[in-house]
């Protein structure tokens, strides 16, 4: 069941003895339970308690029930409705679906068969739902630009960069490659008061080591062979506004000497030049280098690195941070229907077991690659397996993957694969339905009928073999 309240279930059947049995067997299952007679009743009833399922006789005292079906999806398009009854015909089922039912079921209904149903159409209610929050999620303008994320460890990160946009102070923006530095670059300039000066950026990687200095200085015309004009630096154009120096440990050493003299002068001479030009900007760096090893190799003046990370922010890689890949995905899926005129709308549950699976050592980076691929090779609606890269496709079983001792039951197997998976994942139910291959709501039931209570204590609910088979 969901977190913060049980799915509710309408039932709607002038038989009381069949609203006192489906009661019975859907409130043991910790279901929220409410019986009616009649139509007039169900509608009162709804309004005033909106259920997540209906569950309807086809024959009503005062009402037809396909009229009532249709009322229903008037009223809540998301509904789930289950039809119930045993008078019914082929014409009559294939109605109630055209109008929205989730499936027709005939009198007499076996047990597991009305939980099994039960449990389908809400699966189906509690993905929909989830969809159309992520939809509405994406389509409400973040205050980060292209930040995305709902996880603690990704809003403290945006929290911090709301917290330090509005200061001038040095930054450095440490993480793996394709974690999305440059976007927490972004953001923090946009969200300064130097928003309206420039943005000036400069991969220090990219550039041969030889050029850093004139392309951060300048340079006077007749300064060395091919200067033929005069050029202003970097230093110079970001003037009023903001530069990022991205990968700043592939700076040169005489280099960053004389871009720590800049930050305690503020201000330098261009190559070849006597004119002093006087400099005003926010600096931000960013590295995805180890900078204790650095510091001790010699590649980053100690000085200089005591100087630019006045704040220093870690950007966490996607690895630590699984739990929202689902919401990336549909961002990315949103963002390249649109860039290649594409209507790829979801993504199979066994494709997104691989997606939770993967490492992603490109981080963000490689998964908005992996989803544009597959919105670009997709042959229908939904991105399926072979949709995915094969370094996901073909990624070999870990060394932590279930390892199932002998003489185990299916249930103990069960029991075995869903705890390891809670384990591996922290506790993370969603990420772990993910990994599973179930949907959050049978998750739930699952933990249940095994036991499975919170970290550390399901254990001591019920002694099982564990995977050693000690």
């Amino acid at each position: 069941m969901p977190d913060k309240r049980k799915f509710r279930v309408l039932l709607i059947d002038d038989e009381p003895t069949m609203g006192e049995w489906v009661t019975v067997l859907l409130s043991a299952e910790r279901y929220d339970v409410r019986a009616v007679a009649d139509g007039a009743e169900g509608r009162a009833t709804f309004e005033a308690w909106r259920p997540d399922l209906v569950v309807i006789d086809l024959w009503l005292p005062d009402t037809d029930g396909l009229d009532l079906l249709r009322w229903f999806k008037a009223a809540d398009q998301a509904i789930e409705v289950v039809i119930l009854t045993g008078h019914g015909s082929v014409s009559q089922a294939v109605e109630a679906m055209k109008a929205g039912a989730y499936t027709f079921v005939e009198k007499p209904v076996e047990p597991d068969t009305l939980r099994a149903v039960v449990e389908r159409a809400l699966e189906r209610r509690a993905l929909r739902s989830e969809n159309e929050r992520l939809r509405q999620q994406l389509q409400r303008p973040s205050s980060f630009g292209e930040m995305i994320g709902r996880s603690k460890i990704v809003r403290e990160l945006m929290e911090l960069v709301e917290s330090v946009a509005g200061s001038d102070a040095n930054i450095l923006i440490q993480g793996e490659n394709g974690t999305g530095k440059e976007l927490i670059a972004n953001a923090i300039h946009t969200h300064s008061k130097r928003a309206e000066g420039p943005f000036i950026k400069i991969n220090c990687a990219a550039i041969p080591k030889e050029l850093i200095e004139s392309e951060l200085f300048g340079y006077k015309k007749g300064a060395f062979t091919g200067a033929l004009a005069d050029k202003r630096g970097l230093f110079e154009l970001a003037q009023g506004g903001s530069l990022l120096l991205d990968e700043i440990g592939e700076m040169p050493p005489y280099v960053q000497t004389k871009l720590l003299r800049v930050l305690q002068e503020r201000e330098f001479r261009p190559v070849g030049s006597g004119r002093v030009v006087q400099v005003d900007f926010r600096l931000i760096c960013a590295t995805n280098v180890d900078v204790e090893a650095a510091l001790r190799d010699g590649r980053l003046r100690e000085d200089l690195y005591f100087r630019i990370n006045t704040i220093t922010i870690k950007v966490p890689p996607l690895r630590e941070h699984t739990e929202d890949i689902p919401l990336l995905c549909e961002y990315f899926l949103a963002k390249y229907n649109g860039a290649h005129e594409r209507r790829v709308k979801s993504i199979a549950p066994s494709a997104y077991h691989l997606l939770m699976r993967h490492r992603w050592s490109g981080n963000v980076r490689e998964l908005e690659n992996a989803i544009e691929r597959a919105v670009l090779v997709a042959r229908n609606n939904e991105v399926g397996v072979h949709d995915l890269p094969e370094t996901i496709r073909d990624e070999g079983p870990k060394q932590s993957e279930l390892q199932i001792p002998p003489n185990c039951t299916l249930a103990e197997i069960e029991r075995m694969a869903i705890l390891q998976t809670l384990q591996r994942t922290n506790w993370n139910k969603q990420e772990a339905a993910q990994i599973l291959g179930l949907y959050r709501p049978t998750l739930y039931s699952k933990m249940r009928k095994h036991a499975i209570i919170g970290a550390g204590r399901a254990a001591r609910r019920r002694p099982t073999r564990e995977l050693d088979g000690s």
